[in-house]
């Protein structure tokens, strides 16, 4: 069965990057050879999303609804002749309530990275990297009578991955990166996710493993207002070979006007230490969101 997923997932993404190559238009690829502006580049957008369910006197039933969700994304990048550095991270939380129920969170991301190109060719050049991922807040996981039990906290795990090898970028929609790559998790209290269970009873609360990392991105304008963004990671530790972590995030947003904007997201994680099963999250908002710069 897990091998019938990855098989899907490597054709869904062979499927993405053929749609990218094939609606790349003769305009898009004069644009691709304008040689690159030096210095400097800022992004910095900030959205919030909510959602509103309220009933008085209503026959059919139902609950009140409240949710939220605040996000920040930027990106830093350094341009030189012979150098790219590339930072982007993303901040985001939200919570939900559901009628006299308290509040549960539903967003909860802290996700900086950092890679450093040295430019030699025009497709394939040297890289390192550098990524940090957590959260900001307690994560409960909850029962059939609705109580909570504490799963996750900041810094409880912490991940952070340090890689070298090769990039290759056929285009500006597209890019790959291949590398070895050391991967550390920190934990405190939760230590399932660091924990290495051949070695019970003996608890570590930092796991350190090093492999082969692999990150596919693609970042598609499909419409002057409509944008695909995926991105691809598998680490396979060298200790568990055939046996990778695996992570997908993809986002589709529409801008209706300069403030409002729709999104549709999807996630999967599959990491063994975790669950045994691939976890998968779905979204579809609509809010308000703002360029800072």
């Amino acid at each position: 069965m897990e091998n019938l997923y990855r098989m899907i997932m490597i054709g869904a993404c062979v499927g993405i990057l053929s749609n990218t190559l094939l609606c790349q238009d003769p305009e898009k690829a004069a644009d691709a050879e304008k040689p690159p502006e030096y210095g400097w580049k800022h992004t910095l957008v900030s959205a919030l999303n909510l959602t509103q369910v309220s009933f008085t006197n209503w026959a059919q039933g139902g609950e009140n609804a409240i949710a939220y969700t605040l996000s920040l994304e930027g990106k830093s990048t350094l341009q030189e002749p012979k150098t790219l550095w590339e930072n982007q991270y993303r901040f985001a939380f939200g919570q939900a309530r559901l009628g006299k129920q308290g509040l549960k969170k539903t967003d909860d991301v802290i996700d900086i990275a950092s890679v450093f190109t040295y430019v030699l060719g025009e497709k394939v050049n040297p890289y390192a990297s550098a990524t940090f991922k957590s959260q900001f807040a307690t994560g409960y996981k909850y029962d059939d009578n609705n109580v909570g039990t504490p799963v996750a906290k900041f810094m409880d795990p912490g991940y952070f991955t340090q890689a070298v090898g090769i990039r290759y970028q056929p285009m500006p929609e597209l890019r790959t990166r291949l590398g070895i790559a050391l991967r550390e998790v920190v934990t405190d209290k939760y230590t399932v996710y660091a924990d290495d269970p051949t070695t019970f009873p003996e608890i570590e609360k930092t796991g350190v493993k090093g492999g082969l990392e692999s990150v596919t991105d693609v970042e598609w304008k499909i419409d002057e207002n409509i944008l695909f963004v995926s991105q691809l990671s598998v680490f396979d530790p060298f200790s568990e070979a055939g046996d990778p972590i695996v992570l997908n995030t993809t986002t589709v947003t529409g801008k209706v006007n300069s403030y409002l904007s729709a999104s549709l997201g999807f996630q999967m994680i599959y990491d063994k230490a975790v669950s045994p099963r691939a976890q998968y999250k779905e979204s579809i908002s609509l809010g308000f969101s703002y360029t800072l710069f």
